[in-house]
């Protein structure tokens, strides 16, 4: 780097798996040692294996290692490591986790604490983006405490509506009701969920979109008044809100379009003072934007952006957090091809029941415009304490049609045997008329996967 001001001698990877080791790829290029951190149950890991040194810091439950901040900040101790990444998941956006290291003297990767804090908690982001000027879906103006008062916000926005849990996230305390009869029902059920999964039961209410897609747009600041969008990307086939494929950019916005909403959101990063990589996610219909929340955070999908853009996310995320400004303008981002990513999950493609095991053969594609995040190897024992996904394949194109071409190639070159994986639900998916067409929104998937099962092939 020729800036004046170093980067840091040593990061530790709070994290594991695929992310850990994209990480630790970073680091390498940029010439920082690195420490692995793992449970008990990842002392064979690919990160940890790579890594200049690792820490074992607890059981294989996630409370015990990856989610035990004293642990994790005695390795920071131990090893001499001055910055933290955090990966996406566990400590992520804990913004306490964040402020226990600034305590500490070491860096974390990612934004200030304060803005974890706002952002994490969907009323106070849902204000702040409306205070930068970002659009957002009509609703409450803040929590809804009891069922009269749903009642009323119900009339006012019109039904469908959406009730939402103010901590939630992954699709958890959300419930719809699609007439003033079914509020009352949805109304408690969601701060049941709210109150047993989050510890807080407080919800609010937004219109419900019938048929919309999720697009969000990628931006990153640092705090310096500096902060640009990279595009967005299309989130839309998604399982119990969880995304399965993105792919960017949109099958249906144009370039103005994305110089709009692009420009929006940079604006607000820029103002916040905001520091690192984030996602602004949007709910798209009838051509209108509609933000749902912010994660701050890199998120899973990040690879497609890089596909089409050329710039190392997880680097740009240590420059700045290291105090340099970004190493790019607006003016020089530029948006090449298409790219579509698929999340190789260990799950039966059609139950989607968890398959931990032993990895018998493993044979990742290869060839132009193909990449392979995991940190999965033949004879690799995936355990069962964690998140199913276990690799993600990323296909870049110059157009659309090239890139779905490529990717029907590659899934039909990648091979793991001796578990199930989700690698059958997307073969099926690359030849679908309505995918081929980008004809599809957040239900799609839904829909298409309660239909009679195809030739259940293996993979």
């Amino acid at each position: 780097m020729s800036e004046a001001t170093p980067l840091f001698d040593k990061i530790l990877i709070a994290n594991r798996g695929e992310i850990a080791l994209r990480v630790l790829r970073a680091c390498k290029e940029l010439g920082i040692a690195t420490v692995a951190v793992h449970s008990t149950a990842d002392e064979d890991a690919m990160h940890v294996r790579l890594a200049d040194e690792s820490v074992c810091i607890g059981p294989p439950p996630a409370r015990d290692s990856y989610l035990n901040i004293p642990q994790i900040l005695a390795a920071c101790e131990i090893t001499g490591a001055n910055a933290v990444h955090p990966g996406y998941g566990f400590l992520s956006e804990n913004a306490r986790f964040a402020e226990i290291l600034e305590a500490h003297n070491v860096a974390f990767i990612g934004p200030s604490a304060e803005h974890i804090r706002i952002m994490g908690d969907k009323i106070e982001a849902k204000r702040t983006a409306q205070r930068l000027g970002i659009p957002v879906v009509p609703g409450s103006e803040g929590g809804v405490s009891n069922e009269i008062e749903a009642r009323k916000i119900g009339a006012d926005i019109g039904y469908p509506v959406l009730i939402k849990a103010t901590a939630g996230g992954g699709g958890r305390g959300m419930k719809v009701a699609r007439t003033p009869d079914e509020m009352a029902e949805a109304f408690n059920t969601a701060r049941q969920e709210a109150r047993a999964a989050f510890g807080n039961d407080e919800v609010y209410i937004e219109k419900y979109l019938d048929k919309p897609r999720h697009i969000e747009v990628q931006v990153i600041g640092d705090g310096k008044g500096g902060g640009v969008h990279l595009g967005e990307r299309d989130c839309s086939l998604q399982r119990r809100h969880q995304k399965v494929w993105e792919e960017a950019p949109s099958p249906v916005i144009d370039a103005a379009t994305r110089a709009e909403i692009g420009g929006v959101v940079a604006r607000a990063i820029a103002d916040m003072g905001y520091s690192g990589a984030g996602t602004i996610e949007f709910l798209y219909e009838n051509g209108a934007f509609n933000f749902i929340e912010m994660n701050t955070r890199l998120q899973v999908e990040h690879p497609v952006t890089e596909a089409i853009t050329g710039i190392d996310l997880v680097i740009e995320q240590i420059r700045v957090a290291a105090g340099h400004k970004l190493s790019f303008t607006q003016d020089e981002v530029t948006f090449d091809g298409h790219a579509i990513e698929c999340r190789i999950n260990a799950e039966d493609p059609r139950t989607f029941a968890a398959s931990p095991g032993r990895i018998a053969n493993y044979h990742p594609p290869g060839g132009l415009g193909v990449r392979v995040d995991s940190a999965v190897y033949q004879g690799y024992r995936i355990p069962p304490f964690y998140d199913s996904l276990i690799g993600k394949l990323i296909v870049h194109g110059r157009t659309r049609q090239e890139c779905m071409m490529r990717l029907r190639r590659a899934l039909d070159e990648f091979v793991i045997d001796g578990i199930r994986t989700t690698i059958p639900l997307f073969r099926d998916l690359v030849i679908d008329e309505d995918i081929a067409a980008g004809q599809y929104d957040i239900h799609w998937l839904e829909k298409k996967l309660s239909e009679p099962a195809p030739d259940d092939r293996t993979g």
